[in-house]
């Protein structure tokens, strides 16, 4: 049965507005009649397609995505009904936006579609892996524990994510303000000093005449070079969406000693932690390893990963394919291998994303603590260069008073 949202007056004269369900508009007008209420707006909900929809608001953020899932594991578990346990949920979210997704969803249900294909009417929400668990979970009539692990899974990527942000944050925060504190320096301080030594005419020190002539450049250029630096970046951002220049620099960007290693073991931990995820689910391998190919940012990887895929349809054990992949790490196809051996693929390939996961912020932590005290230290060194560029016509002119 639809939902739909309405605005409407009572007897009062209050306006009020909510969500109901009817079989057409003009019945969810007949029904707002009956409650006593003057119908002023009622309109469907549903997903709204095209441009709009790509740049509207989503419900769910990742982490708001694990709390909704294991609220609904939770009610399920416990015996309540789909439909009953979405307009619990329903009744409960604070968000508009949350209200009307899950009424659309608890309506799409009543019509008689699965969980898995109601989800698919919105996409932007719940992404492929999302809805092939799902289903997996009603298949196997498990959804609530099957959805206390996708809670799990969703809690320990966003827990892994935020992890680097917070690791890498500093660093990138300190080479802002370096180059704005940098960049004051050469187009306000150094030309108002400058313009003092120019008019006593006397030869100025070279490291002076090079901070002079950078300030110029950057004063009367300064527009041009940003315009250039961000035509490039926009320029190769459009490049990089077509798939061969994507997959050559994303495999290049593998190759960095410390970022490389760092890509490559994040990517490895959300690949094998997905396939457990569906493995353990019930997803047949050959499904599983697609929609853990598909979770893979880095092109290269997803490349390899779909090769591996190709070999597994072959016939190939699945160890094997990933260990002809030099790009994933060892410890993934090792687990691999011993999860088909012992029949526990799913809980191998879980320690093994466990492992890299742990592996990935250790990393990230030893990176964040070698760039700060670097980047202090560079960023010291420039600004020394700049007072070192204003001091020594001052010890210049002082060395000609003495004489």
């Amino acid at each position: 049965m639809p939902a739909f949202k309405y605005d409407a007056l009572d007897a009062s004269g209050k306006s009020r507005t909510g969500l109901l369900e009817a079989d057409t508009l003009k019945a969810a007008r007949s029904q707002l009649r009956t409650q006593g209420l003057v119908p002023l707006d009622v309109k469907a909900v549903a997903a709204q397609p095209g441009k709009k929809a790509r740049f509207a608001r989503r419900a769910f953020k990742a982490a708001g995505l694990a709390v909704w899932t294991r609220q609904l594991a939770g009610l399920i578990s416990a015996g309540l009904p789909l439909e009953r346990s979405m307009a619990a949920l329903a009744d409960e979210a604070e968000d508009p936006r949350q209200r009307e997704l899950m009424s659309q969803l608890k309506a799409e249900v009543n019509a008689g579609s699965s969980f898995a294909r109601a989800l698919g009417t919105a996409p932007r929400e719940f992404d492929d892996v999302y809805r092939a668990v799902v289903a997996a979970g009603e298949q196997s009539g498990a959804l609530g524990p099957v959805l206390e692990s996708l809670a799990d899974d969703l809690e320990e990527q966003q827990r892994l994510r935020s992890e680097l942000f917070g690791a890498l944050a500093y660093p990138v925060i300190v080479c802002i303000i370096a180059v704005l504190a940098v960049s004051f320096l050469l187009t306000y301080v150094v030309p108002q000093v400058a313009a003092v030594f120019t008019q006593t005419r006397q030869t100025l020190p070279l490291l002076t005449r090079i901070m002079m002539g950078t300030s110029d450049v950057l004063r009367n250029w300064g527009w041009v070079i940003l315009i250039i630096v961000v035509g490039g970046f926009i320029g190769t951002k459009q490049l990089l969406k077509r798939e061969g220049p994507r997959q050559r620099f994303d495999a290049a960007f593998l190759n960095l000693p410390l970022l490389g290693r760092l890509a490559r073991g994040y990517n490895a931990a959300r690949f094998s932690g997905t396939l457990a995820m569906l493995a353990g689910a019930g997803v047949p391998i050959l499904k599983a390893l697609q929609a853990a190919a598909e979770t893979l940012s880095n092109s290269a990887m997803r490349a390899d990963a779909m090769d591996a895929l190709a070999q597994v349809r072959e016939g190939a054990p699945l160890g094997a394919a990933l260990a002809g992949k030099k790009r994933f790490p060892g410890l993934l196809s090792m687990f691999a291998r011993l999860g088909e051996q012992t029949g526990q693929l799913p809980d191998m390939l879980q320690r093994a994303a466990k492992q890299l996961g742990n592996e990935v912020k250790r990393r990230a932590m030893t990176l964040a603590t070698l760039l700060e005290p670097l980047l202090i230290v560079a960023m010291g060194g420039v600004v020394m260069l700049i007072v070192l560029s204003v001091l020594l016509p001052i010890i210049d002119m002082n060395k000609l008073a003495a004489q």
